[in-house]
């Protein structure tokens, strides 16, 4: 991957979180509770599914750079979408997400171009280098902005 394309998910990763935070905030807790259709996430288990997810990456950011060929953590999403603290207001996951992208702009711009090209294993999708762990997280948030204005589109809101 071109340094310039390296360059554009991590300010993708940057903005992020206050993109994610502009939108939701401006949710009632009725409109957080809208759903595509039954058996879909609500934006408040969107909100909190991307800091869950987005905690399980940076093991997967950092175990390929700290560790020769690590396996890459797994997790049941759904089942975390279930659990009690899905129910708390964003602000709590609001926050990890800033941290945890703050931070990973400080590593991604520290990487060196061998450090770009280290390895894990992921159960499916196999081995990934560093580079396109980055390219994967970068566009998971925005297919979660995205799904979050399809939910809105679908309500008028």
């Amino acid at each position: 991957m071109p340094a310039a394309e390296r360059q554009q998910y991590i300010q993708m990763i940057r903005e992020f979180p206050e993109q994610f935070s502009a939108l939701v905030s401006q949710f009632t807790d009725e409109q957080l509770e809208l759903r595509v259709a039954e058996g879909e996430w609500s934006t408040r288990q969107i909100v909190h599914h991307v800091a869950d997810s987005h905690m399980n990456a940076n093991n997967r950011f950092r175990l390929p750079i700290t560790e020769s060929s690590p396996a890459l953590p797994v997790y049941d999403q759904d089942a975390y979408a279930r659990q009690a603290d899905y129910a708390l207001p964003l602000d709590v996951s609001l926050a990890i997400i800033r941290g945890l992208h703050a931070r990973w702009v400080v590593l991604l711009e520290s990487l060196t171009d061998a450090q770009w090209r280290m390895v894990g294993t992921h159960p499916e999708w196999g081995a990934v280098d560093l580079e396109e762990i980055v390219r994967r997280y970068a566009d998971h948030g925005i297919n979660h902005i995205n799904q979050i204005n399809t939910i809105r589109a679908k309500h008028g809101f």
